[in-house]
């Protein structure tokens, strides 16, 4: 199995391993010093980490390495990056390629998240405002 971050953790590094079903809203301060929590996709068909990891970075403020695990595939980067996961364990050919390719694959977003990144219709007002003042 193939595992792609940024840098890698060193070994003593708290770390939960949480399956979809986990209530993660109930985790709450509990969450100080957790330095990388697992998200199981137990299918490819099952998006409940998904909302797991948007929770957990945009509700609980939770910054440090969030894993997507198990059946996680290419198609599914782009989304699963915009969510809040910034590590992957996956043993699909290719991964790597597709990972770096996905972070730049869409230049204009249509839903907000706590990525940062300015809507389609943010950036639509941003440039009518400038135009009128």
């Amino acid at each position: 199995m193939e595992i792609l971050r940024e840098e890698p953790l060193p070994p003593e590094v708290p770390t939960l391993m949480l399956p979809n079903t986990e209530d993660v809203l109930k985790l709450g301060d509990r969450l100080d010093g957790v330095g990388l929590i697992i998200l199981d996709f137990p299918k490819f068909t099952d998006g409940r980490a998904y909302t797991q990891a948007r929770l957990l970075r945009e509700r609980l403020g939770y910054t440090a390495e969030l894993r997507a695990a198990g059946a996680v595939l290419i198609d599914q980067l782009p989304f699963l990056l915009r969510c809040g996961f910034d590590s992957f364990s996956s043993t699909q050919k290719g991964f790597g390629e597709a990972l770096a390719k996905a972070r730049t694959l869409f230049s204009v977003v249509y839903q907000p998240t706590g990525d940062g990144r300015a809507t389609a219709n943010q950036l639509r007002l941003k440039r009518r405002n400038a135009v009128a003042a």
